[in-house]
């Protein structure tokens, strides 16, 4: 009694086998175990512990065996095929699933190029090629917005389990989506003769990035910039121009990169109290503006990045100056400025900032 015809049969095992990666003896165990639930869901009476069934893995045959005796009930070999070809599928998209799981838990940490599909509540549904991603509202830019078939470039960030089995999530916020899109389109990032050693990011307003190379020959900040800035505006670009980037010299050493962390502001001198992690600096008044940036942001983000707690204050030259222009009765253009700026402006380092 043929269940499935030879061919049919021998081509789904073979599918199964040498496509997914299935060994074609779990398959055959499967499909037993199969006919045998479909035997007993017919025969509710009898102990299904006390038969088996045998399956001819190149003719499909089924038989129901009770010690050793054939009990194959008329016309059963119907509902025997039937068994077979839902087992044998349902097998396919398991091992399918499993692979595309095993593949992108290799690539957990990397950018991927994805498309809204479809909006879940507060969640985005994102198509990332051989599946589906989820990105919470937590991973999602608070300033950007999203449309059907959006074109994306998102950062795996893990691999969870769901209501629905294993869920991947992405995010446009992790730090993580930065590098990546640098290493994309900055050779030397790729490579690593230019590495990124911090990032500060407030998704979707401005990101301050320190690069560094230890090679001779490579300027690290211009590599990144790329000439007349292409590289740095092509990643721009990925936020639809809402993220500003600036791109700074690491350094080793402390006052040198708290130096370069509150670029644009310009000469600037830092007094650093190691033991607290504090560090004092002392800004021109005409760079005050500049340095603390709109809302405290530049000041905010240099501080995240060294993992310092900075506190700015009026180079002390200019407060003298100023106040010798006011007692010796020389015009008071500045007066007002200069006492605006005089306030000291303190930037805490969060508690999940890098040092």
């Amino acid at each position: 009694m043929a269940a499935i015809q030879r061919s049919e049969f021998a081509l789904a095992l073979n599918q199964v086998a040498n496509e997914r990666g299935v060994e074609v003896s779990v398959v055959l165990d499967t499909v037993k175990n199969a006919i045998l639930a479909a035997y007993k869901k017919d025969h509710p009476a009898v102990e299904i512990t006390e038969y088996s069934a045998l399956l001819d893995k190149n003719t499909g045959e089924a038989k129901i065996l009770h010690k050793d005796k054939d009990v194959t009930p008329p016309g059963f070999g119907r509902i025997a095929a039937q068994t077979a070809r839902q087992v044998i599928l349902q097998k396919i998209r398991e091992k399918e699933k499993e692979a595309i799981l095993a593949d992108y838990k290799l690539r957990i940490g990397t950018i991927i190029n994805g498309m809204v599909l479809r909006f879940a509540g507060p969640n985005i549904i994102v198509d990332i090629g051989k599946t589906e991603a989820i990105m919470p509202s937590i991973e999602q830019i608070p300033n950007e917005k999203y449309h059907l078939n959006q074109r994306l470039t998102v950062y795996i960030v893990e691999i969870t389990a769901g209501l629905k089995g294993d869920e991947i999530i992405v995010s446009r916020t992790n730090n993580g989506l930065i590098e990546g899109l640098f290493k994309r389109e900055v050779p030397e990032v790729g490579k690593g003769s230019v590495i990124i050693k911090d990032i500060a990011r407030e998704p979707g307003a401005r990101s301050k990035v320190a690069v560094y190379s230890n090679q001779s020959g490579i300027d690290p900040v211009g590599s990144c910039v790329g000439q007349k800035g292409v590289r740095v505006q092509a990643i721009i670009q990925e936020f639809s121009g809402i993220e500003k980037i600036d791109i700074i010299q690491w350094h080793e050493t402390p006052k040198d990169y708290i130096v370069q962390a509150m670029s644009p502001a310009k000469n600037i001198r830092v007094e650093i109290e190691e033991k607290e992690k504090e560090a004092h600096v002392f800004i021109p008044v005409a760079e005050l503006a500049l340095a603390i940036g709109k809302d405290g942001q530049n000041v905010r983000l240099a501080s995240k990045l060294t993992g310092y707690k900075i506190e700015i204050e009026e180079e002390k030259a200019e407060k003298e100056a100023a106040a010798s222009a006011q007692n010796s009765g020389e015009p008071k253009e500045e007066k007002i400025e200069v006492k605006k700026e005089t306030k000291k402006t303190k930037a805490e380092v969060p508690a999940d900032a890098k040092a």
